[in-house]
This record gives C-alpha cells, structure tokens and sequence, in this order.
C-alpha cells in the first residue's frame, strides 16, 4: 500500500482520482491544489508517491516536480495531463518523473501506475 499525495487545481479532479487510489487499496495522505503547495505537503507529509497535474496556478506541475526532486531525488512523482500536453510531459519525465495519466482518469491506468511504483 502507497501513501499518496494528490495535486490538482480542480477539486474534481481530485475527488476522482483519489477514489481511484482508494478502490486500490491505497492511502491518500493529503490534496494540494497548486504546485507551492504539493511542495509544503511533500515536505510535511512524506508521501510514497504524488500524482500531479500539469497545468495548475502559482506553480506550475513542471516546476512544483522540480522543486521536489531537488528536496528528494527519490521522489516518485506521476504525472497527470490532459490530451494535447505531450511536450510538457515529456518535459516532465526528463525532469525526473516516473510516469504520466491522462485525463479523463481510468480507474485501471491510475492504479497500474501507483502499483508499478509502489512495488
């Protein structure tokens, strides 16, 4: 089982994914709705893994990885894009995350990912 941090401007978005880890058998530890704070809870709650969104205000997912990352270089860190981001994903995954979600979310794909890097 995984303690998940879930990052997302969209409350409901957040409400589907975190359902999502959950039917799995997952943790959800704590949300953040912007990549300032997904950083303050990284660093406060300690998760195994955070899903985040891409496209956020304040700080985007781009940078709040990056800001991770540097604070934990072992971080695990997936990504959550809507169709049409391949670049910022790709951008994403040389900045070191370890996977990416498309939205709409799948219940399937979302727990293949938390799985893969919970294992």
């Amino acid at each position: 089982m995984a303690k998940v941090l879930i990052v997302d401007d969209a409350a409901f978005m957040r409400m589907m994914i975190k359902d999502c880890i959950t039917s799995g058998g997952h943790e959800v530890v704590g949300e953040a709705v912007n990549g300032k704070d997904a950083v303050d809870k990284f660093t406060t709650l300690k998760p195994d893994i955070v899903t985040m969104d891409i496209t956020m205000p304040e700080m985007d997912g781009i940078q709040a990885l990056k800001a991770i990352k540097a604070q934990d270089p072992n971080s695990k860190v997936v990504m959550c894009s809507a169709m049409g981001q391949q670049a910022m994903v790709v951008e994403a995954i040389k900045n070191g995350a370890k996977d990416f979600i498309v939205k709409p979310f799948e219940k399937d794909k979302v727990l293949a990912a938390i799985s893969k890097l919970a294992g």
